[in-house]
């Protein structure tokens, strides 16, 4: 039986057609999402009811949908995180799930470190100065010689605390578990969240959320921080209070952040309206060389997953 796997993403294979021709080249029988725009439970339900396989994005994937979907047996997911996806109704349901987590790692960092870059030279705020005609000029910082904390010490942590040491940083790490080997190697000094809280010049999240993990960055924690300190997320956006973040930002307790990610998507909220923010609309694994190696690692899994099962 040749298999049936619908592209739930809606701008696959956009920079290059190497992705889809992969699927066809593997003779598997294929739909695509061509509303171009992220699905919603009940578009998937209808548009993914006879499939075998899904190549997936960010579109939720709860027990409401996956108990529609009785063919399912493999969900891809382009990219690394799977939270969208009830991992619990998939095992009962013995759907297998596969990710990409090697493709994200260098987007991510670079756009980690832009982010940061953005906020101590203040380079979005001096760019609306001008755009609003505006010749003014506020003193930035240096980033060699600061103090960075990494909460999250997986792949793409690891990958942006080494690179922080690299240009000159202190860097600090925290995380559940640690790779002491590792960060002896790389010079990274373990501690405890709240020293790192309390002692950064910067600090950059790379956590996920799951069951075993519900750090949430509050109004506690961001009290505990060092007046003036700078907060970048690139990973989820559920990690962060953003009121308590609106709060921190708006009375200068914070001295900037930079966000990729938001507890709700698309975001408009008040983050918006503050000058000491630098915000971006879910990009970080957005370029071009990066989702095309996703999209070829996505289909290789389904096709795997496949082959395998013959």
């Amino acid at each position: 039986m040749i298999p049936n796997i619908f592209v739930a993403l809606s701008t696959f294979s956009e920079f290059d057609e190497k992705p889809l021709n992969l699927l066809q080249q593997a003779g598997f029988k294929y739909s695509l999402n061509l509303l171009g725009r992220r699905l919603i439970p009940e578009e998937i339900i209808k548009m993914a009811k006879d499939a075998d396989g899904i190549i997936a994005g960010v579109e939720p994937y709860n027990e409401s949908v996956l108990k529609n979907l009785s063919k399912l047996k493999c969900i891809s997911r382009c990219g690394v995180g799977i939270d969208n996806i009830d991992l619990k109704k998939a095992e009962k349901m013995g759907i297998i799930i596969k990710n990409t987590p090697d493709a994200v790692i260098l987007p991510v960092v670079e756009l980690t470190i832009a982010m940061i870059f953005d906020l101590l030279r203040k380079l979005s705020y001096h760019t609306y100065l001008m755009r609003s005609r505006k010749w003014h000029k506020e003193a930035g910082n240096l980033l060699s010689g600061k103090k960075a904390g990494v909460l999250g010490l997986g792949r793409i942590g690891k990958k942006v605390a080494e690179t922080l040491v690299k240009l000159g940083v202190e860097v600090y790490g925290t995380d559940s578990t640690i790779d002491e080997i590792w960060a002896k190697k790389n010079n990274i000094k373990i501690v405890s969240l709240e020293f790192l809280l309390k002692n950064i010049d910067i600090l950059t999240i790379h956590i996920s959320i799951v069951e075993n993990n519900k750090f949430i960055l509050g109004d506690k924690e961001i009290k505990s921080m060092k007046k003036g300190a700078l907060l970048v997320n690139t990973s989820r956006g559920k990690v962060i209070d953003e009121d308590a973040l609106y709060n921190a930002l708006n009375s200068n307790q914070l001295g900037g952040a930079a966000l990729d990610v938001y507890s709700k998507e698309p975001y408009d909220g008040p983050l918006c309206d503050l000058d000491n923010v630098v915000l971006t609309p879910h990009i970080a694994t957005l370029t071009k060389e990066s989702r095309v190696q996703m999209e070829l690692e996505a289909i290789q899994n389904i096709i795997n997953f496949f082959n395998i099962g013959k």
